[in-house]
């Protein structure tokens, strides 16, 4: 297997399974085999021959599939499938393992812990070793964000771990990266990378990774996580840019889950009517309402309209609610339609109300924890609800709810809440039996969440091929990783740090929005919410929707704008409240956007100053193009001056007070005075 940057060789000894080859420099990196315990032995994938499987598949996405298949030396009962995915010009390998047997036989943990190694690799000759988290919870922003730190010598020495999911590894002339794909809260590893003091570095199992008794037989196998490998002859920027194409490009068939569309959510203004007016959440549920808000999201450049919590009479079953839409969603999708908008609806997946149908045909699929049923709870104001088990066969009755309102309602724009990684360990799912503990059954559920959640999300795409489904994450304790972005993508921010965050047990002092602190227009907010975009250096921000605030004054207007146009593309608030001057220039700037936004979602982000600082620039102009966005922030007044480090195409556009110049080698110079905390804003290659 091969393409023009990489090629694959299968060895199929016990140190070395396949190797990896840099082209057209032939530096190499070999990955020793996994191992399982089958029936009390470890039994290392030392396969005596490897043949074909099939033939080689051809993926919507532009990668290819290979099967390969060989026998274990030390017991021919069993056999591993290796499934490659490799992409024409990305030096990015996906693979995953299938453990195979032509009778019974059975996954133990003699030591009463996971014993599998999902792959190893000898560091001699890399002198740089790298961990990227992507789940660690910032309490501070109250939102996930990635993480780098340098894995120092002493590390090695002391034989810690370290859980990724990607590690980079390097020396002076080639970087090479492994990855796995699953998900979960820093530090709560579910696998993670054991070093040892010879700079052998193994992939292990933690914990959840199967249930001891778990059979393997002719027609079930083992499934290993999928995992990665990559390498180029260059530094590790390199290798991130490439990295970064290939998540956007060839990670998931789910294709529409890439697309920089615009996204507004009604939420916002239902959290405002609640805590600033009096109201009730549901309120401003209704048809009445939801035209309106249309009809302002259209003319500032929405693309998709999501109707969040309320839109549904129960959970479960997910039908429109009657009494806050007497004609259904048809008027709603009809005046969509008509603006050339999509449809997005919110979900809990997790939930099925008290008198559903759904929850009386899968009573056996609720959630329970030592025996007891975890519910039955209010939801938004709607009927009470259990919790289910999407590890069971309830997953595919919620993938047939959605798949359902997709062709009969028109939804493409699927927004799912509240889906915490733990919560059951029923011995009737799929996660255990009762001859495991109620901790390793509680422990296969969280880590076979996130492989629900995909093939519901496979099985709408497969459906709807238009369909995205956004997993919110605004929590804490949710399956952070690149699992999840192998389906679908995330809801990174929505209102920020609560209260509690800072240590006030209260909450809501003084007239904030129920525990939300930075919920008001001007700066404090869209900071937050920009903090996060370090993620863009590996995975593209466009995957992460944060939403913006659209209120006046002009000069918050700015800087919302200036940040939404970076990738993360969301939009809430009153939009019926915004003037029209305001809803004019949100629909001026983002018509701008959308002419460069396919070259602002493929641009490795250039940054200069922190988070807040003075100056704040991001450039996001693509090298291919030259088109694309810089946005300067500020909080301090004063003159500031950014040249880019891309030429840039003409012509282009700038915000008020920027004044823009080219240089000799078509870099751009940027000067403007601020005389307030502020932002401003220029797109290349546009035409105003």
């Amino acid at each position: 297997m091969e393409n023009a940057v990489c090629k694959v060789d299968l060895i199929g000894t016990e140190r070395c399974l396949w190797r990896y080859t840099v082209k057209p420099t032939g530096r190499t990196l070999d990955l020793a085999p996994p191992t399982f315990e089958v029936d009390g032995q470890t039994l290392p994938a030392v396969l005596a021959q490897i043949e074909p499987s099939g033939t080689p598949e051809r993926l919507s996405n532009g990668a290819t599939e290979f099967v390969y298949r060989g026998a274990f030396t030390a017991d021919p009962n069993l056999a591993l499938e290796m499934v490659f995915r490799l992409a024409p010009a990305s030096p990015v390998v996906r693979f995953h393992y299938r453990l195979c047997a032509t009778h019974p036989r059975t996954l133990t943990k003699q030591a009463g812990r996971d014993n599998v190694h999902y792959l190893g690799l000898s560091l001699a000759g890399f002198p740089t070793c790298r961990e990227v988290r992507l789940s660690e919870f910032d309490e501070y922003v109250h939102s996930y964000r990635l993480t780098e730190q340098a894995v120092a010598e002493r590390a090695f020495e002391h034989g810690l771990t370290v859980m990724g999911p990607l590690l980079i590894v390097g020396d002076a002339t080639h970087t090479f990266l492994v990855a796995y794909e699953h998900g979960s809260q820093v530090p709560d590893a579910f696998l993670h990378y054991a070093l040892s003091p010879e700079r052998a570095v193994t992939l292990r199992a933690v914990k959840g990774n199967y249930y001891a008794g778990q059979i393997v037989e002719a027609g079930q196998p083992y499934e290993t996580i999928w995992l990665q490998v990559a390498g180029v002859a260059g530094d590790e920027e390199a290798l991130a840019k490439h990295y970064r194409t290939f998540v956007l490009k060839h990670l998931t068939l789910n294709a529409a889950s890439r697309r920089p569309y615009v996204f507004y959510n009604t939420w916002s203004y239902q959290e405002r009517n609640k805590w600033w007016n009096g109201q009730t959440y549901l309120a401003s549920m209704n048809q009445e309402r939801m035209l309106a808000e249309i009809d302002v999201a259209h003319r500032m450049g929405i693309e998709v309209f999501v109707i969040d919590t309320g839109w549904y009479d129960k959970t479960g079953d997910w039908r429109v609610s009657r009494a806050r839409f007497p004609g259904g969603l048809a008027p709603v999708k009809e005046r969509l339609e008509r603006y050339g908008m999509k449809l997005g609806l919110w979900f809990s997946p997790t939930q099925a109300a008290v008198s559903s149908r759904i929850l009386q045909e899968h009573a056996d699929c609720r959630i329970s924890r030592d025996g007891q049923l975890s519910g039955p709870y209010a939801v938004w104001e709607t009927e009470d609800s259990f919790h289910m088990c999407l590890v069971s066969r309830y997953w595919e009755a919620f993938a047939d709810e959605l798949v359902h309102l997709a062709h009969e309602v028109g939804v493409t724009y699927f927004k799912w809440d509240a889906v915490g990684q733990y919560g059951c360990n029923d011995p009737a799912h799929w996660h255990g039996t009762p001859a495991n503990s109620s901790q390793e059954r509680a422990d296969c559920y969280a880590f076979e969440l996130w492989r629900s959640m995909a093939r519901v999300v496979d099985r709408v795409c497969r459906a709807c091929p238009e369909a995205i489904v956004d997993f919110d994450v605004t929590e804490g304790g949710r399956c952070v990783g690149l699992g999840f972005l192998a389906a679908g993508k995330y809801f990174l921010v929505n209102n920020g740090p609560y209260y509690p965050s800072f240590d006030d047990p209260v909450g809501a002092p003084g007239g904030g929005m129920g525990w939300n602190v930075f919920v008001f227009p001007g700066p404090a907010r869209a900071r937050v919410c920009r903090a996060p975009l370090d993620y863009d250096r590996w995975i593209p921000s466009v995957l992460f929707l944060t939403h913006y605030l659209p209120d006046d004054p002009a000069s918050s207007q700015m800087i919302n704008l200036a940040s939404l146009v970076l990738g993360q593309n969301g939009v809430w608030g009153d939009l019926l409240n915004v003037s029209d001057e305001g809803v004019e220039r949100f629909g001026h700037v983002l018509a701008l956007y959308k002419q460069v936004r396919d070259d602002v979602t493929e641009s490795y982000p250039v940054r200069s100053g922190t988070t807040g600082g003075s100056p704040e620039v991001h450039e996001k102009i693509s090298e291919r193009s030259g088109r694309g966005a810089v946005a300067i922030f500020a909080s301090a007044p004063g003159r500031y001056t950014y040249v880019t480090q891309h030429p840039v195409a003409q012509p282009y556009w700038a915000s008020d007070n920027v004044q823009v110049t080219c240089d000799s080698r078509g870099r751009a110079r940027l000067e403007t005075t601020l005389d307030q905390p502020g932002a401003v804003l220029v797109f290349f290659g546009v035409v105003a």
